[in-house]
């Protein structure tokens, strides 16, 4: 007897599976031939499905929404599609047909902002969140887009100096974030919780830099991004529970403050093993 490799997916894996298929021995992709695709384009070859791009953020909407009904809260849910997980203009663009709004993380993404809006793809009023490590060249176009009118640009300080940037270069009014230093999984290879302003210092910077100045910024929202996305483990809810109670803390000295941003996201499907309670 010889086994092919299509007995072993099936002893090893839960299969045909959503979106994938075998009819008459050629394999399917949400209702593609990707033999025939194979035969005309050649190997390797990536493919890009937009409609599970709309799919995927009409899931998010939905599951916040059902969580909020449930829970009775009174809040928004707002989905920021970020543009360092794909630059391609027909991604960025399939998504922007989703009623959501957009995060940058390099300087270059302000460029693709800027060309989103040549092409009329987005308006000034979209809420773009600034987040990563800002070199002069990103701060330089942050502030050139809140001082052109972009009323909703928000950029999150990941240090304590990053302010400067902004209170000598942006010469309108403006909304602040502040990403909150996590700590990492206690099995995480790198240390990253260099990056933002450690919570216990949060209250102090905004004491000192940020009250009295609500004239020219003033701090709207905290960003906590965990490496390894939304997960239901005790390291994930504790280091959320954290920047909630530093939330509840400061806003009441800060009324301004009104949102938390959550990075990292929901995991997506990466193999045919791939298991996740999204609920």
């Amino acid at each position: 007897m010889t086994n092919s490799y299509h007995d072993l997916v099936k002893q090893t894996f839960n299969f045909p599976q959503e979106g994938i298929e075998v009819k008459e021995g050629d394999l399917f992709f949400n209702g593609l031939d990707l033999n025939a695709l194979i035969a005309k384009y050649g190997t390797p070859m990536k493919l890009t499905y937009l409609p599970k791009i709309g799919m995927q953020i009409k899931k998010a909407k939905q599951m916040f929404a059902a969580a909020f009904k449930k829970h009775k809260y009174e809040g928004k849910y707002f989905y920021c599609y970020c543009t360092k997980s794909s630059h391609f203009s027909f991604v960025v663009e399939e998504a922007l047909k989703n009623e959501i709004h957009l995060e940058t993380s390099y300087a270059y993404d302000i460029e693709i902002i800027k060309k989103l809006y040549q092409k009329k793809k987005i308006t000034k009023d979209i809420h773009i969140i600034c987040n990563g490590f800002k070199q002069k060249g990103y701060t330089r176009r942050i502030a050139n887009l809140l001082n052109s009118g972009f009323s909703n640009v928000i950029p999150v300080l990941d240090n304590k100096e990053e302010l400067k940037d902004y209170s000598s270069s942006v010469k309108v009014p403006f909304k602040l974030g502040i990403r909150v230093a996590a700590e990492e999984e206690p099995s995480f290879p790198f240390y990253t919780s260099r990056l933002g302003i450690r919570a216990k210092d949060i209250l102090e910077f905004y004491v000192d830099r940020i009250e009295g100045y609500e004239s020219k910024f003033q701090l709207k929202m905290l960003h906590i991004f965990l490496n390894k996305g939304i997960k239901d483990d005790i390291y994930y809810w504790s280091e959320l529970n954290k920047v909630i109670n530093l939330y509840c803390q400061l806003k009441k000295i800060c009324p301004e403050l009104d949102s938390i941003n959550i990075g990292g996201g929901f995991p997506i499907k990466h193999s045919l093993g791939f298991e996740y309670d999204y609920q």
